[in-house]
């Protein structure tokens, strides 16, 4: 079976696009939001994204945890935020390869920002069939692309409810 490469999905947030871009392109903020990534380690101890800017993520799935290295590819404010993952290990990155690439858009419409999120599969290079084996021990049984379609998910909607909670009067 041909595998999927690429997976996205958008949500709408009630804020600016430039107050919700700050959040998402702060990758140390990342593990409010997704249901994996736990922050990052931005090498150069930078505050503002940058292209070429890197940062170490860390990851747990259940038990499992690693440490992936990633570098910025696009620091707009206010539209866009991407960033490749390129090195992944348990404690540190050590194995070097093209891994996925994240991409964050803000549009903004009436009363407020569409954010959509994308993954994409950067491991070209695997057959489709070990490819989706490995996928399926990795993530008991989804491939990736079924898998961070649910990731997707459950970090817009917890990027919503944290950025709208945060700007509510109190």
């Amino acid at each position: 079976m041909p595998r999927t490469l690429a997976v996205s999905d958008s949500i709408v947030i009630q804020a600016p696009p430039a107050a919700i871009y700050e959040q998402v392109s702060n990758p140390a903020l990342m593990g409010r939001w997704s249901p994996e990534n736990l922050g990052a380690t931005v090498r150069d101890g930078a505050r503002d994204a940058y292209v070429g800017m890197q940062f170490d993520g860390h990851n747990r799935r259940g038990a499992l945890r690693w440490t992936t290295r990633c570098t910025v590819t696009a620091a707009i404010p206010g539209q866009r935020f991407a960033f490749r993952v390129h090195a992944i290990g348990r404690r540190r990155p050590v194995l070097r390869g093209r891994i996925a690439t994240w991409e964050y858009r803000f549009d903004s419409i009436d009363g407020g920002t569409r954010v959509t999120e994308t993954w994409r599969d950067d491991r070209r290079a695997w057959p489709d069939a070990l490819t989706n084996a490995f996928d399926r021990l990795a993530t008991r049984g989804q491939t990736f692309a079924e898998y961070q379609r649910g990731n997707i998910r459950r970090t817009l909607r917890n990027l919503k409810e944290a950025v709208e909670s945060a700007s509510a009067p109190s």
